[in-house]
């Protein structure tokens, strides 16, 4: 019998990544960075790193361009020893995200890949149709194939990030999904939202809560809460995905909830300890 599989439709950036003792206020001024590096980025990247770390067998796609950030993002991937079909990008996406020590960030998108407009490769529906789990993250191509996953019969979890509860966009999303995680960035009262989300159909909605760990809402509405494993944070980018991550490879393993979280706090720290999504790729960046 085969280990369960994972489809990941989403971004996979090429970043620049600053470092500054505070974020910029929105006045002509000069800072000095105390430090900085270019990376992988992109949230599906970050979950698909995890996942491999994690042996559960997982598929990327992803559009990148023909371009010198195209060519490092497939480099860096490949190198890590990621699964990933890669789909035509006008360019790569890129970001420039600026940090602080703290964890608080501003992201800046140089560039975004537009979706596909033609047939949905055949390889990608056959990679969606193999997996146990259909991933979509927040973008156009992925938004493109909310019908697809929706009719595989799949289950489809979702990543909404900092939601604040009203934006059009993640409507989509959210109404295919079979699970739902979110960060408390943006949303007045996390557990209400949660609850919204299991009854509407989700088989069960978590939130991060940065060092306060994790609350979830299962399909009885029972209350789940998981703390933060203590760490020293290098970088707090892929953290979320390394959460996300262990929550999925552990339910595939046949986890209960509440065992799932733990594992997705302890993945996470995993992502925090190095200045890359994972530290699969402190020996290839």
């Amino acid at each position: 019998m085969s280990a369960p599989a994972v489809f990941i439709a989403g971004p996979a950036s090429w970043n620049s990544i600053v470092v500054l003792d505070r974020l910029p206020e929105p006045t002509p001024h000069m800072q000095f960075a105390e430090a900085s590096w270019k990376t992988l980025g992109g949230t599906s990247a970050g979950k698909a790193l995890s996942l491999t770390s994690l042996a559960t067998p997982v598929t990327l796609y992803a559009l990148v361009g023909a371009d010198d950030a195209g060519d490092r993002v497939r480099a860096a991937l490949t190198a890590a020893g990621v699964d990933a079909l890669w789909g035509p990008g006008e360019e790569t996406e890129r970001h420039l995200n600026l940090m602080t020590r703290a964890g608080e960030r501003v992201s800046l998108y140089l560039s975004t890949p537009s979706a596909g407009d033609g047939a949905i490769p055949d390889e990608v529906r056959v990679a969606m149709a193999d997996a146990d789990v259909v991933v979509l993250d927040l973008a156009e191509e992925p938004r493109r194939l909310l019908p697809l996953a929706a009719g595989s019969g799949r289950p489809i979890w979702i990543d909404v990030h900092d939601y604040d509860g009203a934006a059009e966009y993640h409507r989509p999303f959210l109404a295919a999904a079979d699970a739902v995680f979110c960060n408390a960035d943006k949303l007045a009262d996390p557990v209400d939202f949660l609850r919204s989300r299991v009854a509407a159909g989700a088989s069960f909605a978590v939130c991060t809560l940065g060092a306060d760990g994790a609350v979830a809402v299962d399909a009885d509405g029972t209350l789940h809460r998981v703390p933060a494993v203590p760490v020293d944070v290098v970088d707090t980018n892929g953290a979320g995905d390394g959460f996300f991550a262990g929550v999925l490879a552990a339910r595939l393993g046949g986890a209960s909830l509440a065992q799932a979280l733990r594992a997705g706090a302890h993945s996470a720290s995993v992502s925090l300890g190095s200045r890359h999504l994972h530290p699969l790729l402190d020996a290839v960046l």
